[in-house]
């Protein structure tokens, strides 16, 4: 019996070398943000829409009328604020320096939870980072748009229609376009 463990050869963990991350330089984090302003300046602006024969109430959810950029902003520390209970909603995350949407998201539960499990931090932490190293102005903020349907289906679909217009980086959606240079 003894010799029965000598069949299976010790076990030796294989331990993987982190490679240094590369860093974007100032001009190539301005020309990054540049082409995610120039698209989002274009989204923002009126889009032909095609007239119908009858009028139609406009849809209290349609991702054409929801402007981000004008929703009150708060600090990304909101958190630490009370709660304010279970409330559907779409929120943004914004650098209101430029500004740019850098992230959209849904949640039917109270913001303040799906905030505080979220991945988007270190992408936030990064940019905020990289934009300190080169001194250049960065206010990220939060903002939040309780208008979005309780039915999940339609709000992610709500989410996605926002995420592809505006084209938001920090969404995994996005990423063809901006690439992922604040991944983890």
């Amino acid at each position: 019996m003894p010799h029965q463990l000598e069949l299976f050869p010790e076990f030796q963990p294989k331990y993987s070398v982190k490679l240094p991350q590369l860093t974007m330089s100032s001009e190539r984090l301005h020309s990054w943000k540049q082409r995610i302003l120039e698209h989002q300046q274009f989204a923002a602006s009126e889009q032909p829409q095609q007239g119908t024969l009858f009028e139609l109430a406009p849809s209290a959810c349609d991702s054409n009328s929801i402007d981000p950029f004008i929703l009150e902003l708060h600090n990304l520390s909101f958190c630490e604020k009370p709660d304010w209970g279970d409330r559907t909603c779409l929120y943004f995350v914004i650098d209101n320096a430029l500004p740019l949407l850098l992230y959209v998201g849904e949640t039917e539960r109270t913001p303040k939870q799906r905030w505080i499990s979220h991945d988007c931090h270190s992408y936030i932490a990064n940019y905020i980072e990289l934009h300190r190293r080169y001194s250049l102005n960065v206010s990220v903020a939060i903002a939040f748009w309780y208008g979005a349907p309780s039915n999940r289906k339609q709000r992610l679909q709500l989410e996605l229609e926002l995420i592809y217009k505006w084209k938001s980086p920090f969404n995994k959606e996005c990423w063809q376009w901006w690439g992922q240079p604040f991944g983890k």
